[in-house]
């Protein structure tokens, strides 16, 4: 059981979430997307919030400011979190313009500022949890484009749900983060896109 909590936790890292919401988009979408646009969408993704953020964690630990692959300190997070801040500006200017995908220029924007809000946690020593800001705002942009598009996806939200269910208990059993931690965790991964709505919808 410690292991398959553990695992949970891997397989459900807060670096893919992103991709994860970028490919849900392209996979319901009913708009007409030409696929090597799409191709090229997920590749830069894929490079940007998983690829990068990689390789400088290793260089991170290499000059000794990170130990962990989960950030388990607070002191640890706030170096990761202005450069993924930095990389998600990127995104939008770059590879998700407003004026191309608004729907994915507002889900990454929602990311941003969930971003920001848990560094600016991270400098008042509290530690949110990552793996919950960022399963909550991809649960809450899979709902909105289910009901924007008018598509039916309960079995999915039902999964998520108990994947959402699994990574708090994941967290919570490896002991990394406190109830309070993992409840602020949802509410800053969902608000900002749930907010957004107004925006795009």
């Amino acid at each position: 059981m410690n292991q398959l909590l553990k695992s949970i936790s891997y397989i459900f890292h807060p670096l893919l979430m992103p991709l994860l919401g970028v490919v849900f988009y392209f996979s319901k979408t009913p708009r007409f997307i030409p696929g090597s646009i799409m191709k090229a969408k997920v590749f830069s993704i894929t490079i940007l919030t998983i690829v990068l953020p990689i390789l400088l964690f290793y260089l991170l630990r290499t000059i000794k400011k990170v130990d962990s692959f989960h950030l388990v300190t607070v002191k640890e997070r706030i170096i990761p979190l202005f450069i993924n801040s930095i990389i998600i500006i990127l995104i939008l200017l770059r590879v998700l313009p407003l004026d191309e995908i608004p729907e994915l220029h507002f889900f990454f924007i929602g990311i941003l500022i969930s971003t920001v809000t848990c560094f600016a946690l991270a400098l008042a020593k509290f530690k949110a949890s990552i793996h919950m800001i960022a399963s909550a705002g991809f649960f809450m942009f899979a709902i909105a484009i289910a009901i924007h598009f008018k598509i039916n996806i309960n079995g999915t939200i039902a999964l998520m749900c108990i994947i959402i269910g699994a990574i708090a208990t994941s967290r919570l059993h490896l002991k990394a983060h406190t109830s309070i931690e993992l409840i602020i965790g949802f509410f800053i991964g969902l608000m900002p896109q749930l907010i957004l709505l107004n925006y795009w919808m």
